[in-house]
């Protein structure tokens, strides 16, 4: 039974018109558990499918958007392209261009957009899934435009005060076990979608 729950945000955005689906980080079989929301989430048949991993190197709770698309792009049999690595983040001073960029491709960009953000106490190392833009740097009172058609959050700390200390010292173990996390289910999602396409195939082969 997939969980569903309400989770209070201090930035990405703070309303969200459908119930996010949350799962915490260490959680047993989280991997496995995050790749079905994944897959009830996005569109892996799109024919521009593009991940946004938002944030900076410099901070080590903001690092969790650009750590997840360094995992991402390393692995091999992840087609999709990633924008946003701890070599080229794409953050606050580069958003907006590099967006706009994006939409002027030929085939219009379907994006998930990946970040961290700040919650309560209890929500630490939870990964919210939810359909909808995230909006970058709320939590620092950064006034960004909103980016992403699937949203894909990690909470790493505590908001509500002194939001740009809290973020520089968030743990970087955090961070670098949730992006593995997020990268992984991503992947293993992946691989699913592909495994049901060819088992349809087959299914069908087999009836004519």
């Amino acid at each position: 039974m997939l969980k569903r729950k309400r989770v209070k945000l201090m930035n990405s955005e703070a309303t969200v018109t459908q119930h996010p689906s949350t799962i915490y980080y260490k959680e047993t079989g989280v991997v496995w558990r995050l790749s079905n929301y994944f897959l009830e989430h996005i569109p892996f048949d799109h024919q521009n499918l593009v991940f946004c991993c938002i944030g900076t190197d410099r901070s080590t709770g903001d690092a969790l958007g650009p750590m997840t698309g360094s995992f991402l792009t390393q692995l091999v049999s992840f087609p999709f392209q990633v924008v946003g690595t701890l070599d080229n983040p794409l953050h606050a001073l580069n958003l907006e261009e590099i967006t706009e960029e994006l939409k002027r491709a030929p085939d219009s960009p379907y994006i998930i957009a990946i970040d961290a953000c700040l919650g309560n106490a209890n929500n630490i190392g939870q990964i919210i899934v939810h359909r909808g833009p995230l909006f970058p740097g709320k939590a620092v009172k950064k006034e960004l435009p909103p980016i992403g058609e699937v949203s894909i959050k990690a909470v790493v700390n505590i908001g509500g005060f002194m939001e740009y200390n809290v973020l520089q010292s968030t743990r970087l173990n955090l961070t670098f076990e949730m992006g593995r996390v997020i990268s992984r289910s991503l992947l293993l999602a992946w691989h699913r979608y592909n495994l049901k396409d060819i088992n349809n195939s087959n299914r069908n082969a087999n009836n004519h």
